[in-house]
């Protein structure tokens, strides 16, 4: 895709560095969230979604980002970290069975609000269904792709 994600950092086959793009880029989102939550529920979900719409259109890349799974990740965990473990846990999985990064952060986002539910958080359900959107719909070329049968596998190279 172009993007500035981990992903496309893997696919220079340089893994230290996609490890460390997923490191920050979810640190990114929890950090934020995990100092607002001092304020209350309400302004650590403000932190979350501003977290993942700055990563996905960040004003110093032209509004050019990336498509926000690890920070949608870093955000689960700031929120509730037992979602945040669930949430993480899809991602591996859905990485493992079908080698797609894309289906396993589509896959990983779908799960945080049921986890969410699950967990009785409700607080956080319209949250983690916004996110979820807002990954999906940064996702719109992968989906083709995926329908089309052409997205790359992890760690293919272009």
């Amino acid at each position: 895709s172009g993007n500035i994600g981990a992903t496309n950092v893997l696919r220079t086959g340089n893994k230290t560095a996609a490890g460390l793009t997923t490191l920050f880029d979810a640190l990114k989102g929890l950090i934020p969230v995990l100092i607002f939550l001092n304020w209350g529920d309400l302004a650590g979900q403000a932190a979350a979604l501003g977290a993942v719409i700055g990563h996905c259109f960040p004003v110093w890349l032209k509004f050019r980002g990336g498509k926000a799974v690890a920070t949608f990740i870093g955000v689960t965990y700031g929120l509730f970290w037992p979602a945040g473990i669930v949430v993480c846990a899809v991602w591996l999985a859905a990485a493992a069975i079908s080698r797609i990064s894309s289906v396993a952060g589509l896959a990983a986002t779908l799960s945080a609000p049921i986890a969410m539910l699950l967990f009785d958080r409700w607080e956080a359900v319209l949250t983690a269904i916004l996110l979820t959107l807002i990954v999906w719909v940064r996702h719109h070329s992968n989906i083709a792709r995926l329908f089309a049968g052409t997205e790359p596998r992890i760690g293919a190279r272009k």
